[in-house]
This record gives structure tokens, C-alpha cells and sequence, in this order.
């Protein structure tokens, strides 16, 4: 349905279609005009959460317009140089003056440059670059070498060459458009708003609340934007066409496969659930721009059905094969405070009560690992929430816990993988027979 909307916009004028978005958000309109011409912030004047569910079933197109009326030349699309091309298709169909800016972090591929290059002719637009600080650069390299990303995850070298040069840009601005979408990884992005209040970095004006965010592009499918980009011939990314799907920096960025989500292939040796540089941790509760993860909303209780596992029960059944299950043990390392802990509730105490059912000898638990990082990072390799591992059983020859990585964290995903690890055979549930 999408598609043909995005379509359709694309062949209407660009009158008609700024018409069609100003009508959606009229009031919107007005409140932002007379915030702005009384020099007051207008990120603070709204109500962007119904904003957000009003405007929600508009096109990417209506809702970019939407973002250029309110917001002028104090609003700036981020281009990351891969299919956020088809965010610029889009203002630029609105008939609008707009902003565009760019993070160079030195450390991208020649055809990521050599699409910048072809934007600028195409549109006959200026890209507004941005780069790290030289000094923090060096003392990072000159520190831990070129590739310390490697062994001790990416979060440092992003914030140095990403989210810190980030933050400079945006403290320009009072709102910015995005190119996120949901289906993009479905462990960070699942809820991406069209638009919201940024929940991590502050505009011109400073302070909490006082820079917007728009996600024109969140309802999309990756489908719908390459027809759209295919039908409007824009320039892509000549990286796409070898099976790069999501492109960052060179030595984080590679391949993926047919039917891998295409996030996978950006710091692919590190957990999936963290695959976010920062630049839009605020998807992920508890987590700010330039720190780990924190304890705000903090919720008390999760997998109430499951049974907690104690610290010390946790350490037996890891070292000692002797105390475990027949089939070995399944559980949940988790943080209440997470947001991807909580989204994750649901799935796994369903699974848990369905291996139960099975009469099979498999152990379901749980484990509050925020309070225990260290020894379940030495454990477990536990680097980000919430991670689900399987230890094996009694008689089994392999004696080390199995982390399962995957961003598919369905029902029927949990149970495949446990029946696949434990050896389990019956297993009704997924249509396996003995």
C-alpha cells in the first residue's frame, strides 16, 4: 500500500502535495508560526507525541513537507550516503528550499564519496560536511591503533568520529530528518516515530526537548523505497548493488546475505542487539547519544513466569556439568530497565511455557545481569541486553554455554533454536515429531 502512496505522491505536483500535508496539520502549522514569530522554542509548544499518531498514516512526502513548513531553514536532513537519497527525492518534490548535511567520519568507502559527489550535481545542492575533531581522532589511534573496534566494541570510535561531530551539527538546528526506518534491524528500530521529540541531543535552543527529529521513511519497507528510487533515478550507492544493504564506515560495513536483516552487516562481530552507533540510540530506552546504557523507567519485573536463577546457581550450572539438567538449561540475561528485555517478554515466556509443556527435561530461567555485569560478561560474553543462552546438558561433549545472537527472537524462533541445541525432538508445538 505504501508503494503505490509513494507513487502517487511522486507524480502529483509539488503544490498538491504541499497542499495535502498543510491541510493534515493545520493547527500544527499555526501553533509553530506563532511560536517561532514570538521567539519561543517550538519543539516545546507541541504536542509532538499526537502529532506523531495523527500523522502517521501520511506519506514520507507529506510528512517532509510538514517538517520544511514548520521548521524553514532551521531544519537539516542527516545523509548517510545509502538509500537516504530518497529522503532528499522527497523535499526536493515538496517545491521547498532545503538543508543537507553529511557526517564524514574519514573512514568511509570511495563509492560513499563518490555518491556525495553525484547528490550535489543531481540536486545542484551544497552537502554541509561535518567531521570529527582532529585531536580526539589521533589520541584514539595513537591509544589503541586503527582497529581497536575490533576487540572492545565499536561504541568509543563512533563516538569520537560520529555522535560527538553529530551533536556539534545539531546544536545549529532546532529539528532534523532522518532515514530510519522499522524494518531496518528489528532489535533497535521496531518503534521509530515519524516524528518525535529527540530524546538524546539538543538544538539551537539547549536544553531537554529543544531540538525535533523527523523519520519520514519509518513506515517504509525497503521495498517500497528502491521502487521509489528506481522509478524517480536518483543516484544510489554503487556499494548496493553487491549486496551491501546498510553502509557506515569501511572497516564496519560488509555484505549480507538474502533474507539477513540488512543491519547485520554493520559491526556484524559484535552482539545484534547492538547494532546502533548512537546517532539514534534514543530508539533504545535508557540509552543517551554520547553513554552506556542507563536505569531511567526502570521496570521491576519482567518474566514473571520464569523462574529467577541466583548468581550462584547461575556459576554451578556453567562449571559444573555434574548440577545441570538432562537437556541442559535456556534462559534470559537480562536488564529490567531494557527496552529490547521487555519487548522480549512476551515471546520468551511463551517459549518457556511451551518447552515446559513438552514433558522434556530442558530448564527455562532467568537472570538479572545488570547487577552482575562483570561475571556475566566473563561467563556468558554478555555485551548488551538482553542476551539468551543455552547451557548444554549433563551428558553432552560440548560443555560451553551457546549464546543465541540472532535479531528474530519469535516464539517459533526461541523453540528452533533450542530444539536444535538440546536435541530435543519432541516438539508438537512446531510441528516436529519423533
Amino acid at each position: 500500500m505504501i508503494t503505490y502512496k509513494l507513487l502517487m505522491m511522486a507524480a502529483a505536483k509539488p503544490n498538491n502535495v504541499a497542499t495535502r500535508a498543510r491541510n493534515a496539520a493545520r493547527t500544527a502549522r499555526v501553533s509553530c508560526r506563532a511560536s517561532r514569530n514570538n521567539s519561543v522554542n517550538v519543539a516545546t509548544q507541541l504536542d509532538w507525541k499526537s502529532l506523531a499518531t495523527n500523522m502517521d498514516d501520511l506519506s514520507p512526502i507529506e510528512i517532509m513537507d510538514h517538517a520544511l513548513a514548520t521548521f524553514g531553514d532551521e531544519i537539516a536532513i542527516a545523509f548517510s550516503g545509502a538509500e537516504d537519497v530518497a529522503v532528499i527525492e522527497y523535499a526536493k518534490l515538496t517545491g521547498r528550499p532545503f538543508r543537507v548535511f553529511s557526517l564524514d567520519t574519514g573512514r568511509l568507502d570511495k563509492e560513499t564519496y563518490e555518491l556525495f559527489d553525484a547528490v550535489e550535481k543531481h540536486y545542484g545542492i551544497n552537502i554541509e560536511y561535518t567531521f570529527p575533531d582532529a585531536q580526539e581522532c589521533m589520541d584514539l589511534v595513537r591509544e589503541k591503533g586503527m582497529f581497536s573496534f575490533y576487540e572492545d566494541g565499536h561504541q568509543e570510535c563512533c563516538r569520537v568520529r560520529k555522535v560527538r561531530p553529530l551533536r556539534r551539527q545539531l546544536k545549529t538546528l532546532k529539528a532534523w530528518v532522518t532515514g530510519q526506518r522499522k524494518d531496518q534491524s528489528p532489535g533497535t528500530r521496531a518503534a521509530v516515530p515519524v516524528v518525535e521529540v529527540d530524546p538524546v541531543f539538543e538544538g539551537l535552543d539547549g536544553g531537554e526537548g529543544s531540538l525535533i527529529k523527523y523519520n519520514p521513511m519509518s513506515n517504509a519497507s525497503s521495498a517500497d523505497v528502491w521502487m521509489f528510487l528506481r522509478t524517480m533515478g536518483v543516484p544510489t550507492n554503487k556499494l548496493h548493488e553487491v549486496g551491501y544493504d546498510s553502509i557506515g564506515c569501511q572497516p564496519c560495513t560488509k555484505s549480507v546475505l538474502p533474507n539477513q536483516p540488512e543491519r547485520e552487516g554493520r559491526w556484524w562481530w559484535e552482539d545484534a542487539a547492538a547494532k546502533e552507533c548512537g546517532l539514534h540510540s534514543g530508539n533504545i530506552a535508557g540509552q543517551e547519544g554520547d553513554d552506556s546504557a542507563g536505569e531511567e523507567g526502570e521496570k521491576q519485573s519482567l518474566y514473571d513466569s520464569v523462574t529467577e536463577m541466583s548468581k550462584a546457581d547461575l556459576e554451578a550450572l556453567a562449571t559444573d556439568a555434574s548440577s545441570r539438567p538432562e537437556k541442559g538449561a535456556l534462559g534470559v540475561l537480562y536488564a529490567p530497565w531494557c527496552q529490547f528485555c521487555q519487548g522480549l517478554e512476551e515471546d520468551f515466556e511463551a517459549a518457556a511455557a511451551k518447552i515446559g509443556a513438552t514433558g522434556e527435561d530442558v530448564k527455562v530461567f532467568k537472570f538479572r545481569a545488570d547487577t552482575e555485569r562483570e561475571f556475566s560478561a566473563d561467563k556468558f560474553q554478555l555485551e548488551t541486553f538482553p542476551r539468551i543462552v543455552y547451557i548444554p546438558g549433563k551428558s553432552s561433549t560440548n560443555a560451553k554455554p551457546i549464546s543465541y545472537l540472532s535479531e528474530k527472537r519469535t516464539v517459533d524462533d526461541l523453540l528452533t533454536f533450542t530444539k536444535n541445541v538440546s536435541g530435543v525432538e519432541a516438539r508438537d508445538y512446531l510441528g516436529f515429531t519423533k
